[in-house]
């Protein structure tokens, strides 16, 4: 009820936004092409060829936490989905705000190009908690 959260809402829809263009720069395929709340859910099959789980496992060793998640008619398992599902709130929480959305979309990004290299992963990870840090 208080002016606050509607500003707060507000900057959590626009960076949901402009996070979903960020990534879609990146060869994120979106499964409803953007966002038009806080949510935001890729075919990380589609777009990188590895699965869901891949890639949130990657994305949490450097610091970013997301969860696999199936898509509409996904031809992978369950417990392997094709997709990721992620939002904004937690990011909005700790201050950052549209102009912080293109570096996030990066670090995902080189993540999961990453993937195997746990010592680009752990730069990454340090790039991110100093980012979280500065804000």
């Amino acid at each position: 009820m208080q002016p606050e959260f509607k500003h707060y809402a507000q900057q959590v829809i626009d960076n949901a936004e402009r996070l979903a263009q960020e990534l879609q720069k990146r060869g994120f395929k979106l499964i409803t092409g953007g966002t038009s709340n806080h949510l935001i859910l890729a075919d990380i099959y589609g777009s990188f060829g590895i699965d869901g789980k891949t890639a949130e496992i990657a994305l949490d060793k450097i610091g970013l936490t997301l969860n696999a998640n199936v898509i509409p008619d996904d031809p992978l398992p369950p417990f392997r989905p094709s997709g990721i599902r992620l939002g904004t709130p937690a990011l909005t929480t700790r201050g950052l705000k549209v102009e912080y959305m293109a570096q996030i979309a990066e670090w995902m990004k080189a993540a999961i190009d990453n993937r195997d290299s746990e010592e680009k992963l752990v730069s990454l990870r340090d790039d991110v908690q100093a980012t979280i840090r500065e804000v």
